[in-house]
C-alpha cells in the first residue's frame, strides 16, 4: 500500500491526493507538516531533504517528492484505465504545461491573499499585499479561462492531471477572490471537476486553514 505522507490541508498534498482518489488507489495518508511537525525529523528528512510535503513512499521503499511529479508518477504507474495521462502526445505537454504553470504563476500569484486572508490575524493583515495577490490571480485565472475557451478542459476534451493543479488553485481563488470577474469557460470547467467524487474527497471538502 502507498503510502502519502502530509497534512490534508496542503494544497500540494491534496494533488496528490486527489490523483490517489482518481486512480481509486489503496493508500494510507500520513499526517506531518504544519501543526503536525515531524517533516525536520532525520526519518523525514531521509525521504525529503526539502522537509516540505507531501512524499510519496512505496511499499518497496521507493520514495518521491514535488506534488506534481508525485501526480504524474502515479498516473504513469498505477493508471490502468488511462484515466489522468492523455494517450496523445501534444494532449500530454499540455496536461504538464498548465501543471508548470500552476507552480510558476498561480501559486506565487495567489500566496501573498491566502496567508493574509487565511494565515494572519484581521489587524495584522497588509491589505495592500493582499490586494495585489489577488489582482495577479485573477490575471491568471482569466488566461486560463481563455484555453478553456479552446478546450473542455485544460488538456484537451478529457479530464487528466493537467485539470489537478490549477483546480486545487482555482478552489482557493473562488474563496480568496470574492469579488472576481466573470469567467464563463473557468466557471463551466470548474463546475464539472467539483463534481468529481475524488475531487470532493480531497479538495472541495476541505477547509482552508
Amino acid at each position: 500500500m502507498i503510502k502519502i505522507w502530509g497534512r490534508n490541508t496542503s494544497s500540494n498534498v491534496q494533488k496528490a491526493m486527489w490523483a490517489v482518489g482518481e486512480l481509486g488507489l489503496a493508500h494510507e495518508r500520513i499526517d506531518v507538516g504544519g501543526a503536525f511537525g515531524k517533516t525536520k525529523e532525520p526519518f523525514y528528512l531521509a525521504m525529503n531533504p526539502n522537509s516540505l510535503v507531501p512524499t510519496l513512499e512505496e511499499p518497496n521503499g521507493f520514495t518521491l517528492w514535488e506534488s506534481n511529479s508525485i501526480v504524474r508518477y502515479l498516473a504513469r504507474e498505477h493508471d490502468t484505465k488511462n484515466v489522468l495521462e492523455p494517450k496523445d502526445p501534444h494532449e500530454r505537454a499540455r496536461a504538464s504545461q498548465w501543471m508548470d504553470w500552476q507552480l510558476t504563476v498561480v501559486g506565487p500569484a495567489i500566496f501573498a491573499a491566502f496567508w493574509g486572508l487565511i494565515r494572519t490575524e484581521p489587524a495584522k493583515r497588509d491589505m495592500a499585499a493582499i490586494k495585489t495577490s489577488q489582482e495577479k490571480t485573477t490575471a491568471a485565472m482569466q488566461i486560463l479561462d481563455a484555453q478553456l475557451g479552446k478546450t473542455q478542459y485544460v488538456a484537451g476534451g478529457s479530464f487528466s492531471y493537467g485539470d489537478i493543479p490549477v483546480g486545487v488553485m482555482c478552489y482557493r481563488y473562488r474563496q480568496l477572490v470574492p469579488d472576481r470577474p466573470k469567467t464563463a469557460n473557468l466557471d463551466r470547467w470548474y463546475d464539472a471537476i467539483a463534481k468529481r467524487k475524488a475531487f470532493q474527497d480531497h479538495v472541495g471538502s476541505i477547509k482552508l486553514t
